[in-house]
């Protein structure tokens, strides 16, 4: 029997979760660039479809400073910018990641390109050997006000970017970049380049933010698209998780979608920074909590 179901393509972003950076005017900002980044990507979902929509929100959001993804990103405790970045599809099933890559602008693009390898994962010194090996030029992505805070001694729990996209065909695409924490110890491996912090199947697509170790001890990601694929709607999905997390005193976020167009988000950390288009326009959030 011919399936004729009609797909209407979604798209969400999140800039990161956490206690909200700088005044608010910084916060106006960030705001603004999610919703152009949002715009910009959802179009381009229409167009070339999820993996593209998706390829398009991380870069943009890597090449702009307000995030720790790319450039921006946060120096670790040798005073060295390392970034990790994953990306999963649904028509292919192929988790790809690179982990502590150096001195490039765009690592979703290294992500992109090892999904096409026999080795979809490669990390440190090897991940950024494969770059220079494969044509990608240096970037460096320290900005004045990281170096400022490295040079201050901040340290920071989490900081991420991602999207997660749902084409006309049916593909699910989701995608992660981060820059770390800031002054961690050399090396540090977080949730962005593992399923535990991004993942996708034909049903739901994830993608987290928050303390990198309390997504990778909760399987975050991969357990809300395996609870959708066992019946829960995605808002129970993601509710489910959150309040386990809350219950647990764990500090992440996440955004989701499912086959069906249903968009979902939710955190438990002191914020968390989302967009998303469900077709008719753009929604965006900065959203805060109290703790007691």
């Amino acid at each position: 029997m011919k399936n004729d179901k009609i797909i209407k393509p979604r798209l969400i972003i999140h800039g990161g979760a956490g206690k909200l950076e700088g005044t608010s005017d910084r916060q106006e900002q960030i705001n603004r660039s999610l919703k152009t980044v949002c715009q910009s990507s959802y179009l381009t979902l229409i167009e070339q479809g999820a993996r593209e929509s998706v390829l398009h929100a991380i870069r943009s959001l890597e090449d702009d400073s307000l995030f720790n993804a790319g450039t921006g990103s946060r120096l670790q405790a040798d005073g060295e910018i390392r970034m990790s970045s994953s990306i999963m599809d649904s028509s292919t099933g192929i988790f790809s990641a690179v982990i502590n890559v150096q001195n490039i602008r765009h690592p979703i693009d290294i992500a992109d390109m090892l999904s096409r390898e026999k080795h979809t994962v490669l990390a440190g010194k090897v991940a950024t050997d494969f770059c220079r090996n494969r044509g990608v030029d240096y970037h460096d992505p320290i900005t004045e006000l990281r170096l400022a805070e490295y040079e201050r001694q901040i340290k920071g729990s989490h900081g991420t970017v991602g999207a997660v996209a749902l084409d006309k065909s049916g593909t699910i695409v989701s995608g992660s970049s981060t820059g770390g924490i800031g002054y961690e110890i050399p090396g540090r491996v977080s949730d962005t380049a593992t399923v535990a912090g991004n993942y996708s199947s034909s049903v739901a697509g994830a993608s987290c933010t928050g303390i990198g170790e309390e997504i990778v001890n909760d399987a975050v990601a991969a357990g809300v698209v395996i609870r959708v694929e066992n019946g829960m709607s995605i808002h129970e999905a993601v509710q489910n998780t959150i309040e386990k997390a809350k219950k647990s005193q764990k500090r992440y976020g996440l955004i989701a979608l499912d086959c069906n167009s249903n968009i979902g988000y939710g955190f438990a950390t002191e914020g968390m920074y989302y967009a998303y288009h469900d077709g008719n326009g753009i929604t965006s959030f900065i959203d805060e909590m109290e703790f007691k």
